[in-house]
C-alpha cells in the first residue's frame, strides 16, 4: 500500500502565525529614514545580515533598477456628528464613486448608530454634510457630500478637514500628530488616492536617492493606490478562499519599457515594497516583460492579486519590504518571495534582536 501526497498543497491561515512582542511594534518612524535597520535575507545561501538601510546600495549595481510605488495618502479619516443626535461618529474616506454626484464609498464607526437617510455633519456652520443612501458591509456605507461649491473646493474641504489615516495598529497604542502628515508619506509620493502607504519607500531619504543616483543605480515609479484590504483580517484558513478588495493602479508606458530593457539587458530589478511587487505581478506577460496599463483607451487598471506561498515570481530579482504583521496578506506575500521557513525564521530572529516591527518599523532586503 502506498500513500500518496497532494500535488497541490495550500497554505493555511495559520501557518503564518507568529508572536510580535507589543513593545516591539515602532510607534514612530526613525529619526533620520535611512538610519532605520535593515535586516538582508540571501535566498541562495540562506543567510541573514543585519545592517542599516543607508547600506542597501551595497547590494546593486549601475544599471539596475529600482521600481518604487508613488502613491499619495490622502487625509481620510473625518469626524463629525449625526445630525439630530450629535453622536460623534468617525468617517474613513475610501474612495469616491462618481465625482458629479459626490458620491463616496466609506467606513463608519460606530456602525450601529449609522443608517440609511441618517445625516452627518462635520463643520460646526454645516458647510459640510453626508447623507447615507447605502449600506455596503457590516461598517461599509456609502454617502453622497452635499456642499455648496465646485469639485475643487469640495476636495479642498475634504483635505482641509481631514486626518492622517494611521493604521489601528499604531491608533490604538498613541493619538495621531500632525508629525504623521509628513512621517506617513513617501518623499516621492505625487500621485494623490490611496490611504495605505507604501511603507517600505519610508526609508528613503533624499540624500539616499542622490547617492543611488552617483552610483548609476535607476528608478522608476508605478501607482498602486494602496487600500484597507492589506491590513483587514483574514478570515479563512484555506488561502485558495481568501479575496482581497480591488485597488486601482498605473503603469506608464514608458515606465513598462524603463522595466523591460532593464530586464534584457541583465539588470536586476528591485521592488520597493508589497504594493509595488503587487502592481507589477498584476500586469506583467509570460516572458516576464511588464505590460502598461495605458490600453484601450484607459490608463489605470484594477487588481485584486492576492500571493501567497507556492508563487512564481516574474518581474523582480529583489524585494524591500517592512516587518508585517502576524496573518498578513503582506507578510504571505514576502514569505512566497523569500521562501516560506526562510522567512518565518527571518521573523524569529528579528524578534530576538529586537527590530521594530509595522508601518513606522525596520527594513528587511531579500535578494
Amino acid at each position: 500500500m502506498y500513500l500518496c501526497t497532494p500535488k497541490y498543497y495550500t497554505m493555511k491561515l495559520s501557518e503564518f502565525k507568529y508572536y510580535l512582542p507589543q513593545d516591539l511594534i515602532a510607534l514612530y518612524p526613525a529619526e533620520e529614514r535611512d538610519e532605520a535597520r535593515l535586516m538582508v535575507l540571501n535566498r541562495k545561501t540562506k543567510t541573514i545580515e543585519h545592517k542599516v538601510f543607508k547600506d542597501i546600495l551595497d547590494y546593486f549595481d549601475e544599471g539596475d533598477l529600482f521600481v518604487m510605488n508613488n502613491t499619495r495618502v490622502f487625509p481620510a479619516l473625518l469626524y463629525g456628528e449625526k445630525e439630530q443626535t450629535r453622536a460623534k461618529i468617525r468617517v474613513f474616506l475610501l474612495r469616491e464613486l462618481d465625482e458629479e454626484s459626490r458620491l463616496w464609498d466609506v467606513l463608519v464607526d460606530p456602525a450601529r448608530k449609522i443608517r440609511i437617510g441618517n445625516k452627518l455633519c462635520f463643520c460646526e456652520d454645516d458647510s459640510l454634510v453626508a447623507e447615507v443612501i447605502d449600506n455596503t458591509t457590516s461598517r461599509g456605507r456609502t454617502l453622497r457630500f452635499l456642499f455648496d461649491g465646485d469639485h475643487d473646493a469640495f476636495k479642498k474641504k475634504l483635505m482641509d478637514l481631514g486626518t492622517t489615516p494611521l493604521p489601528e495598529d499604531i491608533q490604538r497604542l498613541r493619538e495621531i500628530v500632525p508629525q504623521d502628515e509628513q512621517d506617513y508619506q513617501t518623499i516621492y509620493a505625487t500621485e494623490e488616492g490611496a490611504v495605505v502607504a507604501p511603507a517600505a519607500g519610508f526609508h528613503f531619504s533624499r540624500e539616499l536617492l542622490k547617492r543611488m543616483e552617483l552610483k548609476g543605480i535607476e528608478r522608476t515609479y508605478v501607482t498602486l493606490h494602496a487600500g484597507l484590504s492589506n491590513f483587514n483580517d483574514i478570515d479563512v484558513e484555506d488561502l485558495s478562499k481568501h479575496k482581497p478588495d480591488s485597488e486601482r493602479m498605473i503603469i506608464r508606458a514608458d515606465v513598462a519599457d524603463t522595466i523591460n530593457k532593464a530586464k534584457d539587458e541583465g539588470h536586476k530589478i528591485v521592488m520597493v515594497g508589497t504594493t509595488t511587487t503587487k502592481a507589477l505581478e498584476s500586469s506583467v506577460y509570460a516572458n516576464g516583460h511588464v505590460k502598461t496599463t495605458q490600453m484601450n483607451g484607459k490608463e489605470d487598471a484594477w487588481t485584486n492579486k492576492f500571493i501567497y506561498p507556492p508563487y512564481r515570481f516574474m518581474v523582480g530579482d529583489a524585494m524591500i519590504t517592512n516587518f508585517h504583521a502576524s496573518q498578513s496578506s503582506m507578510l504571505m506575500m514576502v514569505a512566497a518571495f523569500g521562501g516560506y521557513e526562510f522567512v518565518m525564521r527571518a521573523y524569529k530572529e528579528a524578534v530576538a534582536e529586537k527590530y521594530r516591527f509595522l508601518t513606522y518599523g525596520d527594513a528587511m532586503l531579500i535578494i
